[in-house]
């Protein structure tokens, strides 16, 4: 009954998920050598999921299984890791161990056990001490504490061998047989059972890190079926020889005299540094390859962190193993099938320079500030080489009037200015933030340029940082400057961001607005149609100065999440903007993590010709619905194919860059299943338990006249004088207490500039 429930509401998400398109696009590929695919065949790799889409559901249940045929290639291969109960059913289960996978432990309290494994002992609930009669008794959990613990009460069934063969037919099946040596000593033979299997069904693929084990089946086998040598980890020993895994890289001869191919953890092909950088790529694949051995490689997780080299986008991970000009494993096991199904079947053998298949522009988010410190010089210039369409300025104001580009107006925030000599600058100002901070009109320009840029670490509470490497890296620019750097590059244009113009006018007598048409006026933007130029802000005031002045494109900025807009409001916004920014969470509101639905935002406001850009679609998975199945790439073609806006603003813009290049958009009725984009509220409605549903939000409010609506921006007030530079003839420096040395004439002039901060505060 419980898979029954389980399986009728599955239905619903595949039903969602499969209704508007469905001549589907393999990824199979020839098998003869003129093939772009490096595999051993010449075939494309195999999509292997293992315990199904176990990186949602809990590992091997029915709607782990029951999903992956709707979001992967249609040659996808199931993965049963094959345990032995005490009467000898084969089970589905990711562990010999179950309780880290079943609630078997609260409901068998008292039947715990104790044994060795492959030369370790194992506290825990094991298979072999319960008959298939008592764990159905027992449901299936999350195994992964960071995954979605909304199906642990759905009551999910374990799944036997025989369930998963019957059930869902899978186009490929795979059964790992990792402990034989421990069955067998429990009087269980693991041998008898896949034996059995193979004699009403055709198993493709049998693996085992256990040497004997595939010995003693070698010569029941056909050659249909493939039989894969599982490596452990590179120290550890295999059971049957005592050698450990590593020395058999040594002498793939010996392996296929019992093996037709191998599995590998992904760092046997490409090993990571302890700062968890790249290295070079092993001769693995091709040292196999020539020795005739199929290589898969295993571990593919997109919810755990993996290379920095990779910006947190998975698909650009698998792409590295299957499509890198040098080499191609045969396949890759993952709990997230989806993602190589997009790399392969969408991505591979699309070159840098290909021609976009999708009208939206990939538009920076303080550069590429998701590997480099934002707003600097490296970020902008690695934003232009990932591909963006559009760069942007968040545009601060110096004390000397200087505008340059900082992603926000704290100095704290962005750079070490809190470690700096200018510590003593912190203030608090509540009509800009809550917090204290060293605000950039507090330093002038000549200050600004000596700070250390700090990379923006949004996720760190989960400990996730941004390529820690870089962390420090570039020099921040000034308005002038990175206009120069943008005109001459390979961008379509340039985003101009204009915030706190009227607390800077009237308290620090800066003139923000002014600040920005004099810099594009002096430069090359000016009366010119090649390149184009967004000026966006939250406060309409500022876009209603600027209107009628230029033919620049005004954006409109609504940083507050909405579910819709009044006619009369989106009216107003028509009468001063050309285009909207609006949240994601506007598009696709989220309750718990999971999306919970889809809005008419972006049609409403397309309906009176404003162009809509979504904001901000990071690459880390924590900033992801589960719905997006913590790819980046997904998230992506929701909001493009999904949602249909006409721009994404992602501080990865080389992800969105490769997205709209890849040769599955496009396509209309031939769109494959995997770049679908994902059906809101899909998830939500596989979870059965009442109290596991996420709780019940008020809905986002709809935006009106009085949100936009804004007087004009007040009149600028008389400016300060700016203190003068240290003469050449400031007294040698002075110790200060915290052991840092500065000039004398320098602490004078920060407590003159303290003391007029205070002055225009009053």
């Amino acid at each position: 009954m419980r898979c029954e429930r389980a399986a009728v509401l599955l239905a619903a998400l595949l039903a969602a998920s499969l209704v508007s398109t469905r001549v589907v696009v393999s990824a199979q590929g020839s098998t003869n050598r003129s093939s772009p695919w490096l595999t051993l065949t010449g075939n494309a790799p195999l999509v292997v999921a293992r315990g199904g889409v176990s990186g949602v559901f809990p590992d091997s249940s029915s709607l782990a299984y029951g999903a992956v045929t709707a979001i992967s290639v249609p040659d996808v291969v199931f993965w049963c890791d094959v345990q032995l109960t005490k009467d000898g059913v084969g089970i589905c289960a990711p562990h010999v161990n179950l309780d880290n996978s079943t609630d078997i432990a609260d409901v068998y309290k008292n039947r715990s056990n104790s044994y060795v494994v492959n030369g370790a002992a194992l506290q825990g609930w094991f298979s072999i001490d319960f008959t298939m009669r008592e764990l159905g008794n027992v449901k299936l959990i999350r195994g992964v504490l960071s995954r979605p613990n909304r199906y642990d009460e759905d009551s999910l069934a374990i799944t036997t061998v025989q369930d998963l063969i019957v059930n869902y037919t899978p186009p490929g099946l795979w059964l790992n047989a990792q402990h034989d040596a421990f069955f067998t000593q429990h009087n269980l033979s693991m041998r008898s059972f896949v034996l059995s299997v193979m004699q009403t069904t055709l198993v493709d693929y049998i693996s085992s890190p256990e040497v004997n084990f595939l010995k003693s089946i070698a010569s029941r086998v056909t050659s249909k079926t493939k039989l894969i040598f599982r490596f452990m980890g590179q120290g550890d020993l295999e059971p049957s020889t005592n050698h450990t895994y590593g020395s058999f890289l040594k002498n793939f001869t010996s392996v296929k005299a019992f093996a037709s191919g191998i599995l590998v953890p992904k760092s046997y092909i490409w090993p990571v540094d302890s700062g968890n950088y790249l290295l070079p790529y092993t001769t693995l694949v091709s040292d196999a390859h020539k020795a005739g051995l199929l290589v898969f490689a295993g571990d593919f997780a997109n919810d755990v962190p993996f290379s920095y080299n990779y910006s947190y986008d998975p698909v650009a991970e698998t792409l590295s193993y299957v499509d890198n000009g040098a080499f191609s494993v045969d396949g890759v096991l993952t709990d997230f099938p989806i993602t190589p199904s997009e790399a392969i079947g969408c991505f591979a053998h699309v070159g840098k320079n290909s021609t976009a298949k999708a009208n939206f522009l990939v538009i920076s988010y303080n550069g590429a500030s998701g590997d480099y410190p934002g707003c600097t010089d490296v970020a902008y210039t690695n934003a232009i080489s990932d591909g963006a369409d559009i760069i942007d300025c968040n545009v601060q104001m110096s004390m000397d009037g200087t505008p340059f580009c900082l992603s926000t107006i704290n100095l704290i925030d962005t750079s070490l200015a809190a470690q700096s000599s200018f510590s003593n600058h912190t203030t608090t100002i509540p009509e800009i933030q809550s917090e204290s901070g060293i605000f950039s009109f507090s330093l002038l320009w000549s200050d600004i340029q000596t700070l250390t840029p700090s990379i923006s670490n949004p996720y760190s509470y989960y400990q996730l940082f941004r390529n820690p490497r870089n962390k420090n890296a570039g020099k921040f620019l000034s308005l002038s400057d990175f206009l120069s750097l943008a005109w001459n590059s390979s961008v379509s244009g340039v985003l101009i961001n204009i915030e706190n113009a009227a607390y800077l006018a009237q308290n620090q007598g800066l003139d923000i607005t002014d600040a920005v048409l004099n810099a594009l006026n002096k430069s090359s933007y000016s009366n010119q149609t090649l390149k184009k130029v967004l000026i966006k802000s939250t406060n309409s005031s500022v876009l209603t100065k600027i209107k009628g002045t230029s033919n620049y494109e005004l954006v409109y900025e609504v940083d507050e999440n909405i579910r819709d807009a009044m006619n009369s409001t989106i009216q107003d916004i028509k009468s001063f903007a050309h285009s909207v920014v609006v949240t994601k969470e506007s598009i696709y509101p989220q309750s718990s993590s999971f999306l919970i639905g889809m809005t008419n935002i972006v049609t409403r406001l397309q309906e009176f010709n404003l162009s809509v850009y979504a904001q901000v679609l990071e690459n880390e998975f924590v900033s992801q619905a589960y719905d997006y199945f913590s790819d980046a790439t997904v998230q992506l073609n929701s909001f493009v194919m999904g949602a249909g806006v006409d721009g994404i603003i992602t501080d990865f813009p080389k992800t969105a860059a490769a997205y709209k290049r890849n040769i599955c958009l496009g396509l209309g009725k031939n769109t494959p299943n995997y770049m679908s984009p994902v059906p809101p509220g899909g998830l939500v409605s596989l979870i059965i338990a009442t109290p596991m549903l996420p709780p019940a939000e008020a809905p986002e409010p709809i935006l009106t006249d009085a949100d936009v609506s804004e007087p004009p921006l007040p009149p600028v007030s008389a400016r300060p004088p700016t203190p003068s530079p240290p003469s050449a003839s400031s007294p040698p420096p002075v110790n200060s207490k915290n052991g840092q040395t500065r000039a004398a004439a320098q602490l004078l002039v920060s407590s003159v500039v303290g003391f007029l901060a205070i002055l225009l505060l009053l």
